[in-house]
């Protein structure tokens, strides 16, 4: 049973304005300087920002007291039609009919459309499930074009009581009626944790290193060097201790990630006190995933698994390799990760 609140842009001014408040949650609502809307939605243990009418962009999650967004150039989110104008955040929905870094050969912005999209509606929600109870942001966008593409897109964030994670959400529906191309990342820029650890507790198959250089990465000699060696064993990699060779960025893709008896793959970064950033997802529903390290003094991010539909090398490679999907008309599908901050007690709990 739950209960639905429409948000109105009516109701976000400068002042921070509290729209809901119980026992386990409160919701905040705000107009940030540069004129985005924001919504922060909070429990016992932290909160997210969301931009519900900006892509539905997960601006910043804060649990425990510890930050897990990458530290970035941007001070507040910006209006932009695009991205790049706006790379601060924690999350954002990558796609839909294009993702990815664009090749010479591309005509599409970095990551698609779908980032920053001007949704048509937004709305709380409140109840209660099967994990207890929730509180969840949601929205609706229409993406059409004349003689073009139109499909629905539904994105939703949901943190449950007393809890370090929450759910991420995005369905699509096609609405014309012809098939549609469908390219979709969960786009996850997690902080960077010096002396982190990436954990895989079921394994995977293969771990390979991205070789092609994309045009906004600009290559130095030590980097270059470091690459050669990666590539020949990129396994190797497994602890965030030399954060001079990590600029430019370093990108990783994973083959045959394992999941568990209920069809879910689990990715860790561990920190050194015991915690952990965690994201949990279904490899049937995302057939790749990549890891993404950077770390200079403007920008520092440990994407540590970035699940998604196609690796992210823009629409003419993905095209190329069979990775773009097709989406009939009328058909719909569903993504859904389970991402946040574990505690020590609680990481060892999920290891064991």
């Amino acid at each position: 049973m739950s209960t639905r609140i429409n948000l109105h842009q009516a109701m976000f001014g400068e002042a921070r304005k509290t729209l809901l408040e119980s026992a386990a949650f409160k919701v905040s609502a705000w107009v940030y300087p540069g004129g985005v809307l924001a919504v922060e939605v909070a429990n016992s243990r932290g909160h997210v920002i969301v931009l519900p009418y900006q892509g539905q962009m997960i601006w910043s999650a804060v649990f425990d007291g510890c930050d897990l967004t990458m530290k970035n150039l941007f001070s507040q989110p910006r209006p932009s039609p695009t991205v790049i104008g706006t790379y601060g955040c924690f999350m954002f929905h990558s796609g839909l009919l294009r993702n990815g870094c664009p090749s010479p050969e591309d005509d599409h912005p970095l990551h698609g459309e779908m980032p920053c999209a001007a949704m048509d509606s937004a709305w709380l929600e409140v109840g209660e499930g099967e994990e207890g109870s929730f509180l969840r942001v949601g929205g609706e966008y229409e993406y059409v074009q004349g003689f073009g593409d139109r499909y629905r897109a539904s994105p939703s964030v949901t943190l449950r009581a007393d809890s370090g994670l929450f759910d991420i959400d995005m369905r699509v529906s096609n609405l014309a009626a012809k098939p549609m191309d469908l390219m979709y990342m969960a786009h996850m820029n997690y902080a960077y944790v010096e002396g982190g650890r990436f954990v895989e507790p079921l394994g995977l198959e293969r771990v390979r290193l991205r070789t092609s250089v994309p045009a906004h990465v600009k290559p130095t000699p030590a980097w270059s060097a470091y690459m050669d060696q990666l590539a020949l064993k990129p396994e190797q990699f497994q602890c965030l201790d030399q954060p001079e060779l990590y600029d430019p960025e370093i990108v990783f893709f994973f083959d045959g990630v394992r999941a568990d008896s209920t069809g879910h793959a689990h990715f860790l970064l561990s920190h050194a006190d015991g915690a952990a950033f965690y994201t949990r997802y279904r490899p049937d529903q995302f057939e790749h995933a990549a890891r993404w390290i950077l770390h200079n003094p403007d920008q520092q991010v440990a994407a540590f698994v970035l699940p998604a539909t196609c690796e992210p090398e823009g629409y003419r490679a993905e095209s190329a390799k069979g990775y773009v999907r097709t989406l009939a008309a009328g058909a719909k599908a569903a993504f859904s990760v389970t991402t946040g901050y574990l505690s020590a007690e609680e990481q060892q709990a999920l290891i064991r």
